[in-house]
């Protein structure tokens, strides 16, 4: 069987495989970020602080993500739960990273001036602070989505939902007519939703990041 007889024959499942797929690293990149901008919020001003929090969060990328979602299984089975686990805990370093970096490279002056029209210190963070820090951040969600597509492909070996599950049949049934079939679309299908993502990337910071502080 062809590789495009292949995907006329098994298009709904791959279509589920992707969306399952884009659906995970989503929602792990909006919790990673999440915790990673607020992890930022907490240390940038401590430079122990930051540089603890920088560690911390790249220990966790010196750990094998098949190694990390095996260390996931006994603790909270198979499925989902180690895979968006492992998910948030790989994402969370760029943006950790970027988010200090950023909040750190705020012009001193434009959070004085802030301070001298009467703004609060959490005003100054949500009007001043955070948005000029934001093209570093964007800039971090965009790397680690990437990052995370790939490892979302490991995470079929735990049961994880997405395209991995396809890479992993034919890898299983190497040697079958249809094996090679089945990694390859896998394998595209990942790379698509990688560009499709990063195009919406540069869309949001378009729409986001004004003209004059864009890189």
């Amino acid at each position: 069987m062809s590789f495009w007889e292949y995907l006329g024959d098994c298009h709904q499942q791959l279509l589920t495989d992707a969306y399952q797929h884009a659906s995970v690293v989503f929602q792990c990149m909006v919790v990673a970020t999440a915790i990673g901008v607020l992890i930022g919020v907490v240390t940038y001003r401590s430079e122990w602080g930051g540089s603890l929090a920088t560690t911390a969060t790249s220990t966790m990328l010196t750990i094998p993500s098949l190694a990390m979602i095996g260390l996931l299984v006994p603790a909270v089975g198979l499925g989902v739960p180690p895979t968006v686990i492992a998910l948030t805990l790989y994402g969370l370093l760029p943006i950790v990273r970027s988010a200090i970096v950023g909040l750190r490279g705020v012009d001193p002056s434009l959070v004085d001036a802030a301070r001298g029209i009467g703004m609060s210190r959490v005003m100054r963070l949500v009007r001043v602070e955070l948005p000029l820090a934001w093209p570093p951040v964007l800039t971090a969600i965009r790397a680690s989505t990437q990052m995370l597509m790939g490892i979302a492909a490991i995470a079929a070996y735990a049961s994880g939902p997405g395209l991995g599950n396809e890479i992993f049949r034919g890898i299983a049934s190497l040697g079958s007519r249809n094996a090679l079939n089945q990694v390859l679309a896998g394998t595209l299908g990942i790379i698509t939703l990688t560009l499709l993502f990063d195009a919406a990337y540069v869309l949001i910071g378009r729409l986001t990041i004004p003209r004059g502080i864009r890189a």
